[in-house]
C-alpha cells in the first residue's frame, strides 16, 4: 500500500537549503521514493499556509519510507533541511 511524505516548507537559508536539495533526489531514488508534487505556490482554499513549498513523495510502503528516513544517506542530508528550514512534515497512508 503506498505511503505518502508530505513536507510543508518554509525556507530561511537558501545557500544551505541548497545543500540538501542538490542531493535529495539521488537518495530519495534509492529507496523507491518518487516525487508525486512540489509546488511553491499552492492554491489554499481554506486556513492559511506560511511555507515556500510543498512537497509530496510517494513510497511503496511504509518500511520504505521508514528506512529512506532513517537511513544514513538521508540522515547525513536532513541536516541541512533542518538548519535551513521550519518544516512541518507527516506521513498519510493511502488506505482506501
Amino acid at each position: 500500500m503506498s505511503v505518502y511524505f508530505v513536507a510543508n516548507i518554509k525556507i530561511k537559508d537558501e545557500v544551505e537549503y541548497k545543500k540538501y536539495a542538490a542531493k535529495a533526489d539521488e537518495v530519495f531514488s534509492k529507496f523507491n521514493g518518487s516525487y508525486l508534487a512540489f509546488d511553491t505556490n499552492p492554491l489554499v482554499l481554506e486556513g492559511s499556509w506560511d511555507y515556500s513549498r510543498v512537497v509530496i513523495i510517494s513510497f511503496p510502503d511504509k518500511d520504505s519510507l521508514l528506512n529512506w528516513y532513517n537511513s544514513k544517506e538521508y540522515q547525513e542530508i536532513l541536516k541541512h533541511r533542518l538548519i535551513a528550514a521550519d518544516c512541518n512534515t507527516i506521513v498519510a497512508e493511502n488506505s482506501v
